[in-house]
């Protein structure tokens, strides 16, 4: 089992984000509790599972062992980590 960062780090309230996936929920919740993130952070869409993390966050999730992932360099393994975490997010996946 996998836990994944990408790199599109977006502009919001000052900071710049990631998105922190997995393949499955529970390590998804596991692996945001290491990082300190609240459960109620957890963004059950449909257009994907996830947490969102700030940089220094993405740094430190991936000090911890999560798996960077480039929508420029990974397209193919990007695709596959969304449409696993849209099912997630469906509830469609276990």
């Amino acid at each position: 089992m996998t836990v994944y960062v990408d790199d599109a780090v977006h502009p919001w309230r000052g900071e710049r984000w990631a998105h922190l996936l997995a393949d499955t929920l529970d390590e998804l919740h596991a692996f945001a509790a290491r990082l300190g993130i609240p459960r109620r952070a957890f963004q059950n869409r449909t257009s994907g599972a996830h947490y969102d993390v700030t940089a220094a966050l993405r740094e430190r999730a991936i000090a911890l062992g999560a798996m960077p992932i480039s929508r420029h360099r990974d397209r193919a393994l990007v695709r596959a980590v969304i449409d696993n975490a849209r099912r997630q997010g469906r509830g469609l996946a276990p």
